[in-house]
């Protein structure tokens, strides 16, 4: 009686396997729709500037300050935060680059490798860029300025744990609408000038 049960316990074990064999799925990230790359024109009266920045980002000011805001992009759970600052003297103008250089530092303290460049456009705006590889806050920044008047900041974040792995395509697809942004950048002229 028992080498019966023993049996049938046996068979019905038999008959419950298939013939593929059942594995986790690899982790995968979600497919990413990329927009397309137009563009549209940014200009706000309190902001003594305008450039072209991408249609599938939202701009979204800042209430405490009259030219900060985020250009906000749903698409990929990322915001370009920029910052603008008029510049008052000389010391406040190094004070400006010694707080860049500050803030660079401290997220090249969690990348594997900064890399910063010199920037100049067809408009004859210049500035800075910083490009960071690995597990940083921020991959890409940037900021503009004629030295004696106007400072603009711009930095890249993303809503989402830092994966430099699966963020790097958005990163890629990003940078090229950054770099329009900074092509495009130009100071409006002054009623006076």
């Amino acid at each position: 009686m028992r080498q019966f049960f023993f049996s049938i316990i046996l068979l019905g074990l038999i008959a419950s396997c298939k013939d593929e064999l059942n594995t986790p799925r690899p982790r995968a990230y979600p497919r990413v729709e990329y927009p397309t790359h137009e563009l549209q024109e940014f200009t706000n009266s309190n902001c003594p500037f305008t450039f072209q920045y991408p249609k599938y980002a939202e701009v979204k000011m800042k209430e405490d300050h009259p030219c900060w805001f985020d250009l906000s992009m749903p698409a990929f759970k990322a915001r370009i935060h920029c910052s603008y600052l008029p510049v008052k003297d000389r010391a406040d103008f190094d004070d400006m680059i010694k707080d860049t250089y500050t803030i660079a530092a401290k997220i090249n303290e969690k990348s594997n490798f900064m890399e910063d460049a010199r920037i100049r456009n067809e408009n004859g705006v210049g500035g800075l860029q910083f490009k960071f590889t690995g597990p940083a806050a921020s991959p890409l920044q940037f900021l503009l300025t004629d030295t004696t008047q106007h400072f603009f900041k711009a930095s890249l974040y993303f809503e989402a744990k830092v994966n430099p792995d699966s963020l790097a395509p958005i990163v890629e697809f990003v940078e090229e609408d950054v770099n329009k942004m900074i092509q495009s950048f130009a100071w409006k002229k002054s009623a006076g000038k």
